[in-house]
């Protein structure tokens, strides 16, 4: 794989490696959202999302628009959306396979009283 492709990849994930920064993709999932909107469902500071907006802007998982005296966010390509959910089942198969492990060091301890 060429090196070209290996930095691209690890600066998409350095731009979601904030859970707020993820969070802010999701929202986005089915549309354009306002800044307003988003920093109301985050609950989070204007300064902050003003923060993790750029960052996502500067490596153009983000594209922004103005609309009146609204500036809308959406997603460049909704093919993040995927990779997200592509986390999220390897999430639950982690959780599942940590479920099964625990529930065998407690069978094995009830065995072994």
């Amino acid at each position: 794989m060429p090196d070209s492709l290996h930095r691209f990849k690890a600066e998409v994930f350095q731009a979601l490696a904030h859970p707020t920064r993820i969070a802010i993709v999701e929202l986005l999932r089915d549309g354009p959202v306002s800044a307003g909107k988003l920093i109301e469902q985050l609950g989070i500071e204007q300064a902050n999302a003003s923060q993790h907006l750029s960052v996502l802007r500067a490596k153009q998982i983000v594209l922004n628009r103005k609309e009146g005296n609204q500036v809308l966010y959406s997603l460049r390509d909704p093919i993040l959306s995927e990779v997200l959910d592509i986390m999220r089942r390897y999430f639950q198969a982690h959780i599942s396979g940590t479920l099964a492990a625990l529930g065998e060091i407690e069978k094995a301890e009830t065995v072994g009283r």
